[in-house]
């Protein structure tokens, strides 16, 4: 769904759209959307002089990415309202700009408006969580051998720290 600027001076524009597993692509391949995407809401011009529009709604999917720790899978739901704001792109300023504090919290858009199924893989990527891990208390990988830890514990010797820094022991606070 595309929302063009000369329809958005208008009146807003509702959505309320449902796209299936892995219709959403992501550049990272470790990132899967494992289930139907359902998003709702509405875009409108939040200031027609900047041709600012802003898209505000919920969304809710579930989505897949490997663990920090163990590599394995770890599911991630994303259930969360958002609002993004997007601003024409600079044409003819080079490549370059600096801009300022409201910039660096809003999207640019090139062309006449912006595609929706852009405005929810970004927001589904924001919302992720830094930290992705498949369960709380999960073991990682051994340093050693690469063995999973949660599969089967390894009998690799923990090694000690590096020769180097073994003077700094002795420091005290």
């Amino acid at each position: 769904m595309f929302f063009h600027i000369r329809d958005l001076e208008l009146r807003p524009a509702k959505f309320d759209v449902e796209l299936a597993q892995g219709q959403l692509e992501f550049l990272d391949p470790k990132i899967r959307q494992t289930g139907t995407l359902h998003a709702s809401g509405k875009a409108d011009l939040a200031s027609v002089t900047l041709g600012e529009i802003r898209v505000k709604g919920h969304v809710n999917v579930a989505m897949e990415a490997e663990c920090d720790r163990c590599l394995e899978a770890a599911p991630v739901t994303v259930d969360s309202d958002f609002e993004l704001l997007y601003r024409p792109g600079a044409d003819g300023m080079g490549d370059e700009k600096e801009i300022d504090d409201d910039e660096s919290e809003m999207g640019f858009y090139d062309g006449d408006g912006v595609e929706l199924e852009e405005v929810l893989r970004e927001f589904v990527l924001l919302a992720l969580p830094m930290q992705r891990l498949c369960r709380a208390d999960c073991k990682g990988i051994c340093p050693a051998c690469g063995q999973n830890r949660n599969l089967k514990e390894c009998s690799c010797q923990q090694t000690s720290l590096d020769d180097r820094w073994a003077a700094l022991k002795h420091l005290k606070n």
